[in-house]
């Protein structure tokens, strides 16, 4: 029996585990099965590989995606310092990182010329991703925390009616407003937001967070993070089995 994984911590938001079990149903395969490891501490890490020799590949979310990297064998697959996707081959663990691929797939969908400047919301590793994907895509973007560091660009509270009215695409890269939490969002300036934002949540448990709900309120396009959670899920089970890319890759 193959085995795969989520590690991160919690994990009650997570779709992997369903989506992948639905996946092995749906295809007849049937060496395979899919878990959840929720781990307190990424020092748990070493011990959960020793307790599951089976183990083929592992998907990281939520705060491991850079924590995990210093355990890792290979790192020469990794575009950015952020990984989401581990391979284990012969016992060498090799990191991926294919929520660069599932994030432009997904934002390319609703991108309109106009959408030139972002504010990006968080400075995690999914926002390594996303700002690593809007270089690529010649996209000028800000980085938006709540403590003034490296890598914030602006605190949310400078925040104000010209920032969002230049920057007409804004991406939620944190976990705020994600299941358990659903009531809560990031708080940004909203009554400024228009009909030509678009508003990108990472988060996809709730489907419409409060933060796309805000955007969609002012007529602005929204997306959340489902379409991008399928095709990061597709792209490591490609790297797993060694598969060839997409052609749309």
């Amino acid at each position: 029996m193959r085995k795969y994984g989520l590690i991160g911590y919690p994990l009650s938001h997570s779709f992997s585990q369903p989506y992948f079990t639905k996946k092995f149903e749906r295809e007849g395969i049937r060496d395979c099965v899919y878990e959840n490891y929720a781990m307190p501490s990424i020092e748990n890490f070493p011990a959960l590989l020793g307790d599951n020799p089976e183990l083929c590949g592992i998907n990281v979310t939520i705060p491991y995606k850079q924590q995990v990297i210093p355990y890792l064998d290979d790192i020469s697959h990794l575009p950015v310092n952020a990984c989401n996707c581990i391979s284990i081959e012969s016992g060498k663990k090799i990191g991926y990182n294919t929520d660069t691929i599932g994030f432009e797939k997904s934002l390319i969908t609703l991108l309109r010329p106009y959408h030139a400047h972002a504010l990006v919301l968080g400075t995690g590793g999914a926002s390594i991703a996303v700002q690593f994907v809007l270089h690529r895509l010649g996209i000028d973007y800000l980085c938006v925390g709540r403590q003034k560091k490296d890598l914030v660009d602006k605190v949310y509270g400078e925040l104000n009616a010209q920032d969002i009215h230049d920057h007409l695409l804004i991406i939620n890269t944190t976990p705020v407003g994600m299941f358990p939490h659903q009531d809560s969002f990031p708080p940004i300036p909203y009554p400024f937001l228009g009909p030509r934002h678009y508003l990108y949540d990472l988060v996809y448990n709730p489907a419409k967070s409060i933060f796309l709900q805000k955007g969609e309120d002012r007529a602005a396009s929204i997306k959340n993070g489902a379409d991008m959670l399928v095709i990061q899920a597709e792209e490591s089970w490609r790297i797993w089995n060694g598969l060839p890319a997409d052609s749309q890759s």
